[in-house]
């Protein structure tokens, strides 16, 4: 077995989803009578995005919403694609100010991944809000890790604002390897890791991977009326190239592809869906990539058509498979050179590479896998809000 569908039977899904269908999914952010009592009269420094909503009050955005509740934002700090959530993936994330509010923006992607001293000196607690896909290699977990250990090492709180995870109801892939620990992959985790950032935090805290094995001060405020076995589409995209559903439920699958010379339909408007390159010997679907503001800058195989598949009519049950990498590999002829540099950071390890060098099939591969997801799917229960 190589995945593990952790959503229940069907007829406790349908359980799940009668009860539910009598009260909406309230994520931590729209809770606020759980997490404004915490905040009076503290200086807040806030970890947010264009995630940051509040769904029960038109999408409004949870700083504008502190500050009308006269709670003192000292700052902001900011992930990859920045505030807005409108910077390309990779794209340097410079200090700022926050034209709509005046309030300073501070980096946490680029050269400067961990909040200073001085960046928190002036803050009693943090909150930190953002709308995670599930996946190891999504860089906000990253960034959560960075920031429970500054706030670990300078005595600071930090609240974390759950909120469900859209690939939650399973958990699959090759688990990470601490030697090949970097930005795209900090934790000991499968690709597919089955957590809420929540569940994620208390992990990280109850495992000691935090440097020194600090212990993070953490409140989580949990989701209301939600579980891992219940489908939850997202209000707002998390990142530039995610814009939808099935964009999320593929992404486990074809974010390897960055670390080929395979296209996933950057520079189109719908990435994460599409999968090609520039030779007809590919697929008889095809899509031209070009740069498109707020979405790609200068995308892979930039006005060259791309030969591929169409996978937009993807369900959204679908779950991780090598399916399509294997097609690829098998139809380039290349060997290793169909790999470049950053595969092995997005694996988790040079194993997967090796595998399919080897010509072994998907079974094969993940059957390699198991023992080590058997025992992360043991260490998972003991962290898990949501049953």
């Amino acid at each position: 077995m190589g995945s593990w569908d952790i959503s229940g039977s069907l007829l406790a899904k349908e359980a799940a989803a009668k009860r539910n269908s009598l009260a909406p999914i309230l994520p931590g952010a729209d809770q606020p009578e759980k997490y404004l009592p915490l905040l009076k009269g503290k200086k807040v420094g806030l970890v947010a995005n264009q995630t940051s909503i509040l769904t029960q009050k038109d999408n409004q955005h949870l700083v504008d919403f502190l500050l009308e509740n006269d709670i003192t934002v000292q700052k902001i700090f900011v992930p990859e694609h920045g505030f807005r959530g409108n910077a390309d993936a990779g794209e340097v994330i410079k200090n700022d100010t926050d034209k709509e509010t005046g309030i300073p923006l501070v980096s946490l992607y680029g050269s400067n991944k961990k909040p200073s001293e001085e960046a928190l000196m002036d803050i009693d607690i943090l909150i930190f809000d953002f709308q995670d896909v599930g996946l190891r290699f999504y860089t906000y977990i990253s960034t959560m890790h960075y920031v429970m250990e500054a706030c670990a090492e300078q005595g600071k709180a930090m609240i974390i604002l759950d909120r469900p995870n859209p690939n939650g109801d399973y958990i699959d892939g090759p688990v990470l390897d601490p030697s090949y620990k970097s930005f795209v992959g900090m934790h000991p985790i499968p690709v597919v890791h089955g957590l809420t950032m929540g569940e994620l935090a208390q992990m990280i805290n109850g495992e000691g991977w935090l440097k020194n094995q600090v212990k993070a001060d953490i409140t989580v405020i949990p989701v209301a009326n939600w579980d891992h076995g219940q489908h939850y589409s997202l209000p707002v995209k998390p990142s530039p190239n995610l814009p939808n559903d099935v964009s999320i439920r593929l992404y486990p699958s074809l974010c390897f592809f960055e670390g080929t010379d395979i296209s996933v339909g950057r520079g189109t408007y719908f990435p994460f869906q599409v999968y090609g390159a520039p030779d007809p010997k590919y697929g008889a679907f095809t899509f031209t990539p070009e740069s498109i503001n707020g979405m790609s800058k200068h995308p892979p195989h930039e006005g060259k058509t791309c030969y591929g598949t169409d996978l937009r009519e993807t369900p959204l049950s679908h779950q991780f498979t090598l399916k399509y990498l294997l097609e690829m590999y098998q139809k380039s002829g290349g060997g290793q050179q169909f790999f470049n540099n950053f595969f092995d950071k997005l694996a988790g390890s040079d194993q997967l590479r090796k595998d399919i060098l080897a010509g072994k099939s998907e079974k094969e591969i993940k059957a390699g896998w198991k023992n080590k997801l058997d025992a992360y799917e043991t260490m998972r229960k003991q962290y898990l809000l949501y049953k």
